[in-house]
């Protein structure tokens, strides 16, 4: 080979080197269209007949009567089960239906006053990849009024919680018409107003099995809209989520101190992920991140998931009513008490059902997460993340956040392509938090990951 063709082939192998890691750098769509559709899709009169439904059976009290067809927590379950099956015969099977029970003893439990069967209803559309990674959305089956023990009088518990439970049927009939990588959870969580057993025992056998759990969506209350603060409001709703699991071990309380993330825990990167897309997609709805597990000194069914070691949040509405939750339907010094349907917003249920669709959908068309995040960069004038990388298909590479100390919400961002370690120059990491999230070709991000160890130093 002459020396001309030589040099030409050398140049033409750095060409297309250089092709290549352009093409690696080419950043995937900022937008998934079926995203924006899908934010379009809930239906307001699906989730008011269904609300309406639930509503009429009476009551739903975990106490209440199992064996009728028209009223009590037993032909309601079924009736949410036969809704299930029917969202699961449209797309053809889709979707695994099945019941989830456990019996709770009365002993060590006052609000359970003889041992009863907790019955969950579950349905899981099962993902084509990663059948053991799942998002689940959550709404509560049961109700109660202001005598917690109370299961004969009308409960009809419309907003706290038929709305929760009415969105995660709506979420499932609009996400059955599309296939995922990652599976998705649907489930009726009874048992909340007794002691949040449901979802102790969901969470459980989710560990028991080993499921991988990417998030729990918890819907508890997504249907009132006038506060007993005076304030109504339909363009905004809250993300209660915890700052970092509750399982951490010293190490990570030590790595937290020293190191930074005591605000940075899965839980409060998925309340991030949610109040993201909700900007993105979503018109004149803000999402509104409290940073504490549940509303001050109350509950909800994301901690049992939460006590597990689950990342999980609680979305619900800005503004409460407390005359509408747990009390007695009557009228008192001309105020009206009792969670009636006529104290539901569904539009407003349904956009916050639409929030809680994107957020599974796009959860279940991301990559893994990366893996084994490392930092380092102490004295130095740059930060240097390193990962290890999932052998998924759909990954695009993978994106670097970074914020000031004090910023809720990711400030920065930079996709730096199918790498496993990255430098940001002139990025002093004493001054902001970093974090990593996996994207795939379609645009969807996993969680952000953030960075539990350091990076081992090389020894010259």
């Amino acid at each position: 080979m002459s020396p001309f063709h030589t040099l030409f082939l050398f140049f033409a192998i750095l060409s297309l080197n250089s092709l290549s890691a352009q093409a690696d750098l080419e950043p995937p769509p900022q937008m998934d269209p079926r995203l924006l559709a899908i934010s379009r899709a809930p239906s307001a009169g699906r989730i008011e007949a269904d609300i309406r439904k639930l509503a009429g059976f009476g009551t739903r009290h975990t106490l209440s009567d199992t064996l009728s067809d028209t009223r009590g927590i037993g032909a309601a379950r079924r009736w949410i089960k036969a809704g299930f099956e029917k969202i699961s015969d449209d797309c053809g099977g889709c979707l695994e239906v099945f019941y989830q029970r456990s019996l709770v003893p009365a002993e060590g439990n006052r609000r359970i006053p003889e041992d009863t069967w907790v019955v969950n209803v579950v349905a899981v559309q099962r993902g084509s990849r990663y059948p053991n990674r799942y998002v689940i959305m959550s709404g509560d089956i049961d109700s109660r009024v202001s005598d917690p023990l109370d299961g004969t009088s009308d409960s009809p518990g419309a907003n706290d919680n038929a709305s929760g439970m009415a969105g995660t049927l709506e979420a499932a009939r609009v996400l059955s018409q599309y296939e995922f990588p990652n599976s998705i959870v649907y489930a009726g969580l009874s048992g909340e107003e007794q002691g949040l057993f449901g979802g102790k025992h969901m969470a459980e056998v989710a560990k028991a099995e080993g499921w991988d759990i990417i998030g729990v969506l918890n819907n508890d209350m997504i249907g009132n809209i006038q506060g007993i603060d005076g304030v109504v409001d339909n363009t905004s709703f809250r993300v209660f989520s915890e700052p970092t699991p509750a399982t951490a071990d010293e190490r990570l309380r030590t790595w937290n101190r020293f190191y930074g993330g005591e605000v940075d825990g899965p839980s409060r990167q998925l309340a991030r992920y949610i109040e993201r897309l909700t900007a993105q997609y979503m018109d004149n709805l803000k999402a509104i991140m409290i940073y504490r597990l549940d509303r001050f000194g109350r509950g909800g069914h994301h901690r049992p998931f939460n006590d597990e070691g689950f990342p999980g949040v609680r979305i619900m509405e800005t503004h409460e009513n407390y005359y509408r939750q747990h009390q007695d339907l009557r009228t008192e010094d001309g105020i009206q008490y009792g969670d009636v349907i006529e104290s539901v917003d569904f539009d407003y249920a349904a956009k916050l059902t639409a929030v809680n669709a994107i957020a599974l959908a796009a959860l279940a068309w991301a990559p893994p997460p990366p893996q084994n995040l490392m930092i380092g960069g102490a004295v130095e004038p740059s930060t240097q993340l390193q990962w290890e990388s999932a052998d998924d298909p759909n990954l695009a590479g993978y994106k670097i956040y970074w914020r000031e100390t004090t910023a809720p919400q990711w400030q920065y961002s930079r996709f730096v392509g199918r790498v496993t370690e990255y430098t940001l120059e002139n990025i002093i990491i004493d001054n902001y938090l970093f974090g990593v999230a996996a994207v795939g070709k379609d645009g969807n991000e996993s969680v952000v990951a953030y960075p539990t160890s350091l990076i081992p130093r090389r020894r010259n």
